[in-house]
């Protein structure tokens, strides 16, 4: 029952992540619907474990807002250096204007960047290291209301992706790809 069940809304529009015994009680009390299910072989027999579930009302939520930090940075450049294409888990934040001149820590300033790379630029700027960037940073203008982690596993569920929209611009890996 630790399985993960996607929730939508019931306008189809991905609203949570819950674990298979939610989305079960949510089922029994007539709050939502299986719209996909797995089949899992117990001791009593075959038992239906929800991978995607609709709810029967609208919940109305505010907008999420994408907080700065090293994952985000992370998520949104894909784990690949900006800097040489690298993709690894070894990485670090790299300022591209650096803060010693001016460079704020902001969506449009970070990348990620390879041990290497960080090494090589130092607190030059990316003219003076003879460095170039992929993609150039920016803040992502899509936020799902589901983690951006859960987003980005789900993008990889066969079942899942079909209810999560494609944003193209929330990575940099999802542009290379399409």
């Amino acid at each position: 029952m630790k399985q993960e069940v996607l929730v939508l809304n019931n306008d189809y529009i991905p609203l949570n992540v819950c674990n298979a015994k939610r989305a079960i009680i949510l089922v029994y009390l007539g709050k939502a619907e299986i719209l996909h299910s797995h089949n899992n072989q117990t001791i009593n027999g075959i038992l239906e474990s929800p991978s995607v579930v609709k709810l029967h009302h609208y919940v109305k939520r505010p907008m999420p807002e994408l907080k700065l930090s090293r994952r985000s940075i992370f998520i949104r450049d894909n784990y690949t250096c900006q800097y040489c294409g690298r993709q690894t888990k070894d990485l670090t934040l790299d300022h591209v204007i650096p803060r010693h001149r001016g460079g704020a820590s902001s969506w449009d300033n970070l990348v990620c960047c390879c041990r290497k790379c960080n090494s090589k630029k130092g607190g030059k700027l990316i003219d003076q290291a003879n460095m170039k960037l992929i993609h150039e940073p920016r803040r992502p203008r899509y936020v799902p209301f589901i983690s951006i982690v859960k987003y980005i596993e789900g993008k990889r569920n066969e079942i899942w992706s079909d209810y999560l929209p494609t944003f193209d611009d929330f990575c940099f890996a999802a542009e290379a790809k399409d």
